[in-house]
């Protein structure tokens, strides 16, 4: 993982020199949602994984059924309605198995970006707070410490709901859409 830095200090003519240990091939990965309903609190609902075996030819990231099990919880223990996917074009998102799944499921519907657009992506401004705040200046000891403050960060976006719509704001999409009529 790349060191996120932010602003410093240090006597003039003296360069601040950040020392850290070599790359771990340890690997972590989130997924979230940017939760939007009109008259409720914008809300943020992660998952976090480690990836202890990637070494031996295990996988690196998330698979299609660790995506499957976010909607179900998001959708059952935490949201209690329907789904309305946005999402960029991660391979594991097309992937065949995930899109049978959730055409199988009439309280999804999915709609995906335009190919690298980023900037159309709530989420991609969720990680650009946890990386400016959080994590920013931070040289992590080991893996468990680089959970522990990303949990920590993403709990307090999590609980500031004018975080989370700014992030929408940021995007130009709104949470209404208007649908062209059939003549």
């Amino acid at each position: 993982m790349t060191l996120p830095t932010a602003r410093t200090w240090a006597r003039r003519g003296h360069t601040p020199v950040i020392r850290v240990r070599g790359r771990s091939q340890r690997r972590i990965s989130i997924a979230a949602l940017a939760c939007y309903k009109q008259g409720e609190r914008s809300r943020v609902i992660y998952r976090p994984k480690r990836h202890v075996d990637h070494k031996r030819g295990g996988r690196r990231s998330f698979a299609w059924t660790d995506y499957r099990d976010l909607l179900i919880a998001a959708h059952h223990h935490q949201l209690g309605g329907p789904i309305v996917l946005v999402w960029d074009n991660l391979n594991v998102h097309k992937d065949a198995r995930l899109r049978a799944f959730i055409d199988a499921h009439d309280w999804i519907t999915c709609y995906f970006l335009p190919a690298y657009a980023p900037d159309l992506n709530p989420v991609e401004g969720i990680w650009s707070l946890l990386r400016r705040s959080s994590q920013s200046n931070t040289a992590f000891v080991d893996p468990d410490h680089l959970m522990r403050t990303l949990r920590h960060g993403l709990r307090q976006i999590q609980y500031r709901g004018e975080l989370i719509d700014g992030c929408l704001a940021g995007t130009g999409l709104t949470t209404t859409t208007s649908r062209q009529q059939a003549q």
